[in-house]
């Protein structure tokens, strides 16, 4: 699906694609009852780059594999991140008013229902993974789920969110900032690609070499996360800047200033590319997609 094509029509692709497939495969808005599945819409469709689609999609390319089969499982990571948005944007965490340009799930339909949307995405993105299960793939899906599962825990994310709820208002330091990203932010980038690579059947050098490549992607993207926070527009971000001083948050512009940000983004990006020298051509979109979160503005 990739070949020819630049990063950013190859993004808007894989985005169209993943908004088609989710809306055949979520609840209908209509069905009862009705505010649960529309609440659940209503951030899924609310806009964004589809990000960990994409990262999935490249990735099963890059093994050559077909990415049309790793079609549903990039839905279902995008459900998880989804889910973790509307959590992350709840009065008892970041307490947001916008995300994507839009208010808020829980401006909109209130935090009680909003705590349930997300529930629901987490929920039934591995309805959506066990659904993939065949006579052939069984043992394969059970991997992908492990993976998602891992990413989206107490191991993954939500320990991530943990440690920058208990860091707020504390001097932070490296590790401490590493274990957030990487745990918070890093997980599900980083599972977005292991399980592209697995449904295209990578051997184990292969994910071994696209898990280092993921790791330092995750590291890059969630840096220029932190400064485009900083120095970022909020009409393209979809929400206010300035979020993470006004929560007090651990950012890397906070510990390194922002040159030192940058140039840290730049050796991610590099590391992450040098990561995929066994691939070659076929690792096209997944280099872009690296080079492209250097001059990201949302």
């Amino acid at each position: 699906m990739g070949t020819g094509k630049d990063i950013k029509t190859y993004m808007s692709d894989v985005s169209a694609m993943t908004e088609m497939r989710l809306r055949e495969l979520l609840p209908s808005e209509n069905s009862y009852p009705e505010v649960i599945h529309e609440a659940m819409a209503y951030s899924v469709f609310a806009g964004g780059k589809r990000f960990r689609p994409v990262l999935c999609m490249a990735a099963c390319e890059a093994v050559c594999g077909n990415s049309a089969a790793a079609l549903d499982a990039a839905c279902a990571l995008e459900c998880i991140h989804t889910y973790s948005l509307v959590h992350d944007d709840l009065p008892g965490m970041d307490n947001d008013d916008y995300r994507r340009g839009k208010l808020t799930n829980h401006k909109v339909f209130g935090e009680g229902m909003a705590i349930l949307a997300g529930d629901a995405l987490l929920t039934y993105a591995f309805e959506i993974l066990a659904n993939m299960a065949d006579e052939k793939n069984s043992l394969q899906i059970v991997q992908i789920i492990q993976e998602a599962a891992k990413a989206s825990g107490e191991a993954g994310m939500i320990g991530g969110q943990v440690v920058d709820i208990l860091s707020e208002q504390k001097a932070p330091d490296l590790a401490l900032l590493e274990y957030i990203h990487s745990h918070k932010t890093g997980a599900l980038i980083a599972a977005s690609v292991r399980i592209g690579a697995i449904l295209g059947g990578a051997d184990a050098k292969q994910l071994e070499a696209l898990t280092v490549y993921a790791q330092q992607l995750g590291l890059a993207f969630q840096i220029t996360d932190d400064i485009l926070d900083v120095i970022g527009d909020a009409e393209k971000i979809g929400k206010p800047v300035g979020s993470d001083e006004k929560n007090q948050k651990a950012t890397y512009p906070l510990l390194f200033g922002l040159e030192e940000s940058k140039q840290m983004a730049k050796d991610a990006v590099d590391a992450s590319i040098k990561a995929l020298e066994l691939f070659g051509d076929n690792a096209d979109m997944l280099r872009a997609l690296a080079l492209y979160l250097l001059s990201r503005e949302q």
